[in-house]
């Protein structure tokens, strides 16, 4: 097992967003920190840009299986690496709507209100989409909350293809602007602008992803531990249960406890759940940190995501990197419904192979046709919480993931109103793929923040309530799912729960810049 310093200042489960992001601003503050991640690096290699490797082999996905709400087996698209999903994410990191923190009535019920306000975040937004390195121009998203200043970067443009698209919606009234994306495509940047991108790593180091931009800049510092390959079975506690003492840990077979002062979960929704409810002791017989409000595992949100291939037989589409253009004229009540239906924004271009992996029976070259003639386009609504969609462990240990999607109404209209736009712009055949539970990206919400200890899992610096130095800092913490991509959020939670932690519980001065 690796060498490790005596004690610790903070232990971190996870080097994903949240979990890089706490490291990063710990570091630069001279903390002592140390991440634990259960994967390896992610090498950078020929399979990292592979249809067949990514999406047929499934190479970098995830051997273990878990439950669905009847038992059924399932293999998820999760990824367990340096970097955590984000390595193989799709860059866009886009800030939520103010009218996200407030209670927000949808056709299927109501997004609850968030225990801080859009303007608590917003200062943290600033510093996260600098940690990220994100590209756009601020003042066209026609629902863009108030912002301090301009992006770090510029768009990175249109091609063609996509600029087509871009002029005819204006023409229709929409407002479509350029989706805020983390690459590094600028001068001196290392991203050559390619297809192999969002669903993808990038085998290049050019996509902006946690181990590039958060967690390698922490190692840098000299005041943060990697232990790679460390699965952690469980959290222990004091006699009295009102702190964590260490972490059970595994590293090739050998078992050991690591000791610290405080300790962040940065696991992912699902498995910084899973940590919790294994790590049930006789004064957290619920799992840890549930005893106040039985909402741990609860409440779990994933969107509703729908992919849709709109081809146009008689053109080909030879865009590079599609994923450009962002529409946000149906997130809130609009003129096709008086209600919130979601967010529009480009996939990474669709190929043949990525279609067949999840179309059985469908025939390659067939799809690949459709592929080389089609503009692909990604249709994100909002899924509301819900305690009876929840994450649990089984008796032998499986997670049981139990989902069943709602607000879908409200999807269906968009994916609807989308497809019939298309049509009307020259693209007469659609495709659509609704994505189901084993696709867990954009997860969320199982331990929700909140101002009163019966309903939620954590206060809202993410601290737990019933554990005086225990930390929850990922996707977890959302008590909505809103309609947009988390990323940017945990980003920007992470340095404001950093912020507090060096204020008020390590007593270290920080600057908040990056």
């Amino acid at each position: 097992m690796s060498e490790l310093r005596k004690s610790y200042d903070v232990v971190i489960v996870g080097a994903g967003v949240g979990g890089g992001a706490m490291a990063n601003q710990l570091a630069k503050a001279g903390v002592r920190v140390l991440v634990v991640e259960r994967g390896n690096r992610l090498p950078r290699e020929a399979d990292n840009w592979s249809v067949k490797a990514v999406f047929h082999e499934k190479r970098y996905t995830t051997k273990e299986t878990w439950r669905d709400r009847d038992g059924q087996e399932f293999n998820p698209s999760t990824y367990y690496y340096v970097g955590g999903n984000s390595k193989f994410f799709g860059t866009a990191t886009i800030r939520l709507r103010a009218e996200d923190f407030q209670d927000l009535a949808h056709e299927g019920g109501v997004a609850p209100a968030w225990p801080i306000s859009y303007g608590d975040l917003a200062p943290y937004y600033d510093v996260a989409e600098q940690l990220m390195g994100t590209h756009g121009t601020a003042g066209m998203d026609p629902c863009e909350p108030p912002r301090s200043g301009p992006m770090p970067y510029p768009a990175i443009g249109h091609e063609p293809e996509i600029e087509y698209f871009n002029t005819r919606l204006r023409d229709l009234g929409l407002k479509p602007f350029p989706l805020p994306v983390a690459i590094d495509l600028h001068p001196g940047g290392t991203c050559i602008r390619c297809r192999t991108c969002d669903g993808f790593a990038c085998k290049i180091g050019a996509k902006n992803d946690a181990e590039v931009r958060l967690v390698d800049p922490a190692l840098a510092t000299g005041n943060v531990d990697l232990i790679l390959d460390s699965y952690v079975h469980r959290f222990i506690t004091s006699d009295d249960g009102r702190k964590v003492t260490g972490i059970d840990i595994e590293q090739k077979g050998e078992r050991r406890i690591i000791h610290g002062d405080l300790f962040i979960s940065s696991a992912g929704a699902i498995n910084s759940a899973a940590l919790l409810l294994r790590s049930a002791n006789g004064k957290h017989p619920k799992g840890l940190g549930n005893n106040s409000s039985d909402q741990l595992g609860r409440n779990y949100m994933a969107h509703n995501n729908t992919a849709m291939m709109a081809i146009n037989p008689f053109k080909k589409n030879n865009v590079v990197f599609q994923k450009s253009l962002c529409i946000n004229d149906f997130y809130l009540a609009n003129s096709v419904r008086p209600y919130p239906l979601g967010n529009v924004q480009g996939l990474g271009k669709l190929q043949g192979g990525m279609l067949t992996a999840h179309m059985k029976g469908t025939p390659e070259w067939l799809m690949s046709w459709f592929a080389t003639r089609s503009v692909d386009w990604w249709i994100m609504s909002e899924d509301l919480p819900d305690p009876n969609n929840r994450v649990t462990i089984d008796n032998d240990g499986k997670i049981r993931l139990s989902y069943t999607a709602n607000n879908l109404k409200a999807h269906g209209e968009l994916v609807k109103h989308w497809s019939k736009l298309m049509r009307s712009l020259g693209y007469p055949l659609v495709i659509t793929q609704k994505m189901d539970i084993k696709v867990a990206m954009h997860q969320c919400g199982t331990a929700r923040f909140g101002k009163d200890p019966a309903t939620s899992v954590l206060d809202p610096f993410c601290r737990s309530w019933d554990v005086d130095n225990l930390y929850v800092v990922d996707a977890s913490f959302m008590p909505s799912s809103t309609s947009v991509n988390p990323s940017l959020t945990i980003v920007a939670q992470a340095v404001r729960t950093t912020e507090h932690l060096l204020k008020n519980v390590l007593r270290v001065s920080h600057n908040k810049a990056a």
